[in-house]
């Protein structure tokens, strides 16, 4: 049994906190020093869990008009920014893997900055590159829709090959994947020391990704499909490459990803909206849907105007819903359905079986942490919000993992392949301004 009486510091690679603050607080970053109950994440209980690293996902629809979203990711950016800023004593800025070190060394939380879906970047090297410059050292190359260039494991390539009954697993069964324009993405981000995050694409983008790029890759919140074949865990065949080119699979917490109870149970849920005449049946169940934005502070608007603003007129709703308002006569039968057939509950234990199967095989120096707190509506039992992180490591630990394979797990892998990016960019690598 390692000793675990001091905590392992974590560089988790997704957390949705920023957007969660544009929805639920207008953007205001204050109190975050306290506990924050509506929120899965805030500095006390990142403390609590160990939190040494954050990779912030400045993340937006894919469904909004990619203008609109490259707009949206800079407020998601000036928002890391001004969290970090409001909380010096805590919070330290970081864009290299040096910066991460410096951070763990004095005992602040080193944040970082990822982009989630190539929407934010509207078909531009130009955007990509001064968003690197504003401080984002990844980008997932889709979120759940599919772009000109890159394809999603939940978009509608995926969808048309499943309903052709195309062969495969779920995410695995269209031939599309990066075009031309999607390797050139690759490339830059490659030149400019930026990580591919290669979560919500499909098998075949992963795999021309996997092959194009000249330095490892990263998955920043995935889990794999032999323990739950959801569209968004990673197929064996990807496995293969991630271990043979040295990239690294977070694991991520998110119950649909985890539990394959959960995941039928939404399969079930959206045949039930069939069934009640609530959603075409000759619509393809999807990961995707109608989204209505929240509203940042416009001009002379103060936080908490935004917030009461989005409380009266944001609509927000499950993915896989098709409309946001439900006649009341249906709304009560899914209702009672939901009562028939209560949600299941992932399980840390859940998440275990993923990292346990993901170190069998690709090896421990390949996995990592993703928990994508505060852009799933619940977590497993056991793992609810980011206080629970060594409890996850205490329950490895009870199997037999060793305090190094932990540290591997925990910070040390994704230290790798931000270094080996850094290493293969064009420039120095740039260091995040301190305060």
């Amino acid at each position: 049994m390692p000793d675990m009486t001091s905590l392992i510091p974590v560089l988790d690679c997704h957390n949705d906190l920023p957007f969660a603050l544009r929805e639920k607080a207008g953007y205001d970053v204050q109190r975050l020093n306290q506990v924050r109950e509506e929120l899965h994440t805030d500095l006390v209980r990142m403390r609590r869990g160990g939190v040494g690293a954050q990779f912030w996902s400045a993340w937006v629809p894919s469904s909004i008009p990619q203008e609109d979203a490259v707009v949206a990711t800079l407020q998601q950016i000036d928002a890391i920014h001004r969290l970090t800023a409001a909380f010096p004593e805590t919070l330290q800025p970081a864009r290299t893997a040096d910066d991460v070190e410096s951070a763990l060394a004095t005992g602040r939380i080193a944040s970082l900055i990822g982009l989630e879906g190539g929407q934010s970047i509207a078909d531009s090297l130009a955007v990509l590159r001064q968003m690197f410059h504003l401080g984002a050292r990844s980008m997932t190359l889709t979120h759940n829709d599919d772009l000109a260039w890159a394809t999603a494991a939940t978009g509608a390539a995926e969808a048309q090959a499943e309903a052709d009954g195309t062969a495969g697993s779920p995410g695995a069964r269209s031939t599309c994947g990066l075009t031309g324009e999607g390797l050139a993405v690759v490339a830059e981000m490659n030149r400019l020391g930026m990580l591919v995050d290669l979560s919500h694409t499909n098998e075949r983008t992963q795999l021309d990704a996997l092959g194009a790029s000249t330095v490892p890759t990263l998955f920043t919140h995935s889990s794999v499909q032999s323990v739950n074949p959801h569209p968004r865990n990673v197929t064996d065949r990807v496995l293969e490459r991630i271990a043979a080119t040295d990239s690294v699979l977070g694991l991520t917490f998110v119950p649909a990803f985890v539990s394959s109870d959960v995941r039928q149970w939404i399969l079930d849920r959206s045949q039930a909206r069939i069934d009640l005449g609530i959603d075409d049946p000759n619509r393809s169940n999807s990961l995707t849907r109608p989204y209505s934005m929240p509203a940042a502070p416009r001009p002379g608007q103060s936080c908490e105007d935004a917030r009461a603003h989005n409380t009266a007129h944001h609509a927000g709703f499950d993915y896989g819903d098709t409309d946001a308002e439900v006649p009341p006569a249906a709304a009560a039968r899914l209702a009672d359905w939901e009562v028939a057939h209560p949600e299941p509950r992932a399980t840390l234990d859940g998440v275990v079986a993923h990292l346990e199967a993901a170190r069998e095989a690709v090896g421990i120096t390949r996995i990592a942490l993703g928990g994508d707190y505060d852009g799933a509506a619940t977590l497993p039992a056991g793992l609810e919000d980011v206080s629970r992180y060594q409890d996850l490591l205490h329950a490895l630990a009870d199997r037999g993992w060793s305090r190094g394979d932990l540290e591997a797990l925990a910070f040390r892998n994704v230290l790798r392949v931000m270094r080996a990016a850094e290493d293969g960019a064009d420039e120095p690598a740039e260091a995040a301004p301190q305060v």
